[in-house]
């Protein structure tokens, strides 16, 4: 196809115009983009709970509860920044459906901004997400679409897409670019608020676990752009390559396998995840993020999902060693959701028998930790 171009004709001048507005679209687009925004005006601060260790540790250790989220999770600021950051492309249009690839969580908050602005949603996710998370989704007027293979999620996300005529929103390639990390509410500059009258105000670590690595690139980005000493850990689970990815240096490893704590561990490099951001990664057995999460209950009295034993059990590991090496400061970890989305899974002895996971030893390092200070030699 040619190209034309203006032409001048005497004292005459051409100009091409193409003008694409439309008034309809751009009110539902402004009264889409109120209502998101809204939602996080009526939205309270997240609490940043103090887990309990000797006084004489000189250690303060803290989760920050994402769970009291209006859907009940870390990734409720996710997909608001993910909504607001495809209305504003002009990706998200009326009455065309948004598709997400998930393994729930991100799913659920999808679906309660979906019906906010009134678009579909369709999640696609491995067979095996719990049905608690299944529910909330329908729940907030989603449709579940199923996979047999977590690591087809993301080309059957596309399919449906192209099929439809919507949106896949790909938190794995935009979670990392649709968050303002210098400021702007964000996790980070939250608990560095938040911890401000604390005895030890900035953190010596702040741990976080990966599902798309956009809450570990904001936080890391927000500490070196804040010019803090803190440091900032990434901790992995089984089934997962975000550690081997980094440790390694090759964005190309694959896991064969999907995760088993639901909401973290990928089985690619996801696009979101910023290696040289951060400067840790630990990669933690299946059966230690369930014993954390036990301990985090006996310690606190709250259920928690297992990424959030993920991360605690890696924030313990730190602590111990800032016991062992006579240091004083504080540590934050993140309540990613509620354990009531699990109970027939981490809060389960039967499903424990049906994995093969012996949580025993874990649970007894973790006692021994908080009776004696000292990590159990390997």
């Amino acid at each position: 196809m040619s190209i034309p171009h203006p032409t001048t004709t005497g004292e005459s001048v051409n100009t091409l115009d193409a003008d694409h507005s439309d008034a309809e679209y751009r009110a539902w687009l402004k009264e889409a983009v109120r209502r998101v925004q809204a939602d996080a005006q009526r939205s309270a601060d997240t609490h940043l709970l103090s887990f309990p260790l000797p006084e004489h540790w000189g250690i303060d250790l803290y989760l920050k509860d994402e769970s009291t989220h209006p859907t009940g999770s870390l990734k409720h600021r996710l997909a608001r920044s993910l909504f607001l950051y495809g209305l504003c492309n002009g990706w998200i249009r009326p009455d065309r459906p948004v598709i997400e690839a998930s393994s729930g969580s991100t799913a659920v908050s999808e679906a309660y901004f979906a019906g906010l602005i009134g678009v579909p949603f369709i999640a696609v996710m491995p067979r095996t997400t719990s049905a608690e998370k299944c529910r909330l989704i329908e729940f907030h007027g989603g449709r579940c679409h199923f996979v047999d293979d977590p690591r087809t999620m993301y080309e059957a996300s596309a399919a449906l897409a192209a099929a439809t005529g919507g949106h896949y929103m790909d938190q794995f390639t935009y979670a990392e670019r649709a968050t303002d990390w210098r400021g702007n509410n964000n996790i980070a500059e939250s608990i560095f608020r938040q911890l401000e009258l604390e005895r030890f105000p900035e953190p010596t670590w702040i741990v976080a676990t990966a599902g798309t690595g956009g809450t570990s690139a904001t936080i890391a980005r927000y500490v070196h752009y804040m010019q803090y000493d803190t440091r900032v850990c990434v901790a992995d689970p089984e089934n997962s390559c975000f550690f081997e990815g980094w440790t390694t240096g090759d964005p190309d490893v694959t896991c064969d396998r999907g995760s088993r704590i639901e909401g973290i561990g990928r089985p690619r490099m996801e696009p979101s995840f910023v290696p040289g951001a951060i400067d840790r990664m630990m990669k933690v057995p299946d059966a230690a993020s369930v014993a954390a999460v036990r301990a985090l209950e006996a310690a606190i009295g709250r259920k928690a999902g297992g990424s959030t034993g993920t991360g605690l059990w890696s924030a313990l590991k730190i602590v111990a060693e800032m016991v062992a090496e006579g240091r004083r400061g504080s540590v934050v970890t993140l309540l990613c959701d509620p354990g009531d989305r699990y109970l027939d899974k981490y809060y389960s002895d039967a499903w424990l028998a049906e994995q093969g996971l012996d949580i025993g030893r874990y649970e007894a390092a973790i006692e021994s930790l908080l009776r004696t200070g000292m990590w159990p030699a390997p």
